[in-house]
Order: C-alpha cells, then structure tokens, then sequence
C-alpha cells in the first residue's frame, strides 16, 4: 500500500484525517474489480464535511466516502442512506455515480463507509477553472445545466427505483424546520437573536401546498461535476447523504443561498460557493424562472424556501466551525466560519422581512 502517486484532484491525506490503508486494502481484497492489486489511497481536498479517498489500483479507481470526524448528528453523514440511494438512482438518473459496496465495520477505517465509482471532470467552487477559460458563456451554461438538472432530478420515478421508504414527505418541512432548530441548539458557539427570530418566522409561514419528489438535500454549484470540454454537461452530482422524500423546492431553496449575484453585500459573497465577480452566471431570479419552466412547478413562494435555506446554511457552517474549536478537526480553513455564521444568519432575517 502506497501513498505516494500525486494527481491533481487529491492530496496526501491530512494527518488527523487519515485511514489505514493496508486495513482497507485487506478488506476490499475481491470484492471489487482490480481489488487484488496493489492499493494507493489519496484524498480529495475539497469539501468541508465528509471525506472523500481516491482509491486507485492502477487500472481500477474507486472513490470512498466516510463521515468527518468527530460527533455527527444522527440524520447527516448518513453513509447507509447515501449508498442506498446511489446503488439505485443510476439507473434512472445518469448523473447519479454508482455505489458498489457499504461497509458498516468501524474497525477498518473509524467510521462506516461506502465505495463508488469514480467520475471525472471539473468542479467549480470560487474561481473559473482554467479549462473553461475563453469560453465567453461559460457561466451562462453552467448555471442553465445546474438548474436543468435539479428539474430532471426531481422528474425521477422513485417509486420505480424502490426509493418509496427514503422518507416521509408529509411534514417534511415542519421536520426540516424543527430538525436545523435543534441543530442550531446542539452547536451555536453563541446566541443569535437573528437566528430565533428566522424559525418563529419559518413556522408562521409554511406554504399550504408543497409538492413531493426525491429531494438531494445539498444540492449547489461545488456539488456538481461538469465535462472539462463543455461546461453545459453535467457529468456527476455529488453528496447524496441526506437525500430524501420531500418538497423539491428546499431544493432551489438550498441553490438560491448558495449562488451570489454582483450587487450582494460583501459577507453574503464570502459565503457563495460559486466564481465570484464571473460575468454571465445568471441571476438568482433566472434561476427561478428557467427551474418553473423546465419543471412545470409553481414557485411563488420561492422565498420561504431561500429562507429555510439560509437558516439550514447557518447550522450547517455552525456544525463544521464547532468540530474546529472542539479540536475534532485541525482543517485551518474552518477557523474563517466564524464570522460567517452571524452574517448568514442575518441575512435570512433579511429575506423574512420582505
């Protein structure tokens, strides 16, 4: 077992993230293609939650998922449920990676854990990758592929797929609400009023007609893998851990408060998980209206959901900054959530009082 062979996706493993390699390799041994050679294991370096492995057998990769380190809440991080929903949704979703195997036995790595095929492309986070450089639309295609997508997600058949159990969409959105609340609570490192003031409103406002589909739970730009030659084809979608029955506009939601357009304040675009200052990418109110049009969904009450996506996001950086100050990851570029927290925050109030 080696560490040793360098790509541009992977890093070498952190020290305080690393896994037993030859354990690995003793486990895996015939259970997968290739997995009687010799194993090398890299990791991937982006994302801020779970932690994903190139696991590379020379003429087979795999890509492991684990969860991150430390306490986790018991209905995130869900590696069963993840692996689950990707041994399927393949077959009818081409963008879906397929799952091949679920581990459950802590001893080998530290956590439960799952095997994947590997994909490859390029994933946008802050800046324009270089392969898209002199594509004058590049961003305009980017952001109709994204939002074209999400639709056909939504389109699937779960039932078909055997998906009819993942969960219970009567309620979903009361449970979402009650579920970030308690989240919030488990991992403020202070008290916001802003953040007490978005779930009463979150509460008050529920829409009276919500609509059920399989719902990704995550979904945003960086979760996304799209062709290096053509940044209008989606290649993969990524982070399937909290996947889900239920109202497919928490969805949108959820892309809403990750996407930034040039006139936002400064601390809502140090939060964005796209290129900033990139022309082309389309507005947050293009989104919308391309998401109604390919999916034939009412979306008049878009701003709730952009809310409980804000709110969602502020739990969600509260949970990755608390395992940085509790000493459950030294990843240093958790120390900057701190300020992002009250921002986000006060931004959902924001939005509740339009």
């Amino acid at each position: 077992m080696t560490t040793e062979p360098k790509s541009d996706e992977t890093i070498a493993m952190r020290p305080d993230e690393q896994i037993d390699g030859e354990r690995l390799r003793r486990y895996l041994s015939g259970k997968l293609p290739g997995s009687d050679n010799p194993l090398s294991v890299r990791q991937f370096g982006g994302g801020a939650a779970n932690l994903t492995y190139l696991l590379d057998y020379g003429a087979h990769e795999y890509v492991l998922r684990r969860p991150p380190l430390g306490p986790v809440a018991a209905s995130a991080h869900d590696m069963a449920r993840e692996y689950r929903v990707l041994s399927v949704l393949h077959q009818a979703f081409p963008y879906a990676p397929r799952a091949f195997l679920f581990g459950d036995d802590e001893s080998i790595i530290g956590a439960p854990f799952f095997v994947m095929e590997r994909r490859r492309g390029v994933v946008v986070r802050r800046a324009l990758p270089e392969a898209y450089a002199g594509m004058p639309d590049a961003a305009r295609r980017m952001s109709e592929a994204l939002v074209d997508a999400l639709a056909e997600f939504h389109a699937v058949d779960y039932e078909a797929l055997g998906l009819g159990d993942l969960g219970k969409p009567a309620g979903f959105i009361d449970r979402q609400i009650e579920g970030w609340q308690r989240r919030w609570h488990a991992a403020k490192t202070d008290d916001l009023s802003e953040m007490d003031s978005v779930y009463q409103w979150l509460k008050d406002n529920q829409p009276a007609n919500t609509q059920v589909s399989l719902v990704h739970n995550d979904y945003k730009l960086d979760n996304v893998m799209l062709a290096a030659d053509d940044p209008g084809r989606v290649v993969a979608i990524f982070d399937w851990d909290m996947c889900t029955l239920g109202d497919p506009l928490a969805d949108l939601g959820a892309l809403l408060t990750y996407w930034t357009e040039p006139d936002d304040p400064p601390y809502l675009q140090a939060t964005a998980m796209m290129p900033l200052g990139e022309p082309g990418f389309l507005s947050r109110n293009e989104l919308v209206a391309r998401y109604a049009a390919k999916s034939g969904r009412t979306v008049a009450d878009i701003n709730f959901y952009h809310a409980l996506g804000l709110f969602r996001l502020t739990v969600i950086v509260a949970q990755i900054y608390i395992r940085y100050v509790r000493g459950q990851t030294q990843d240093p570029r958790f120390a900057a959530m701190a300020f992002m927290i009250p921002a986000l925050a006060r931004r959902a109030q924001e939005l509740t009082a339009r």
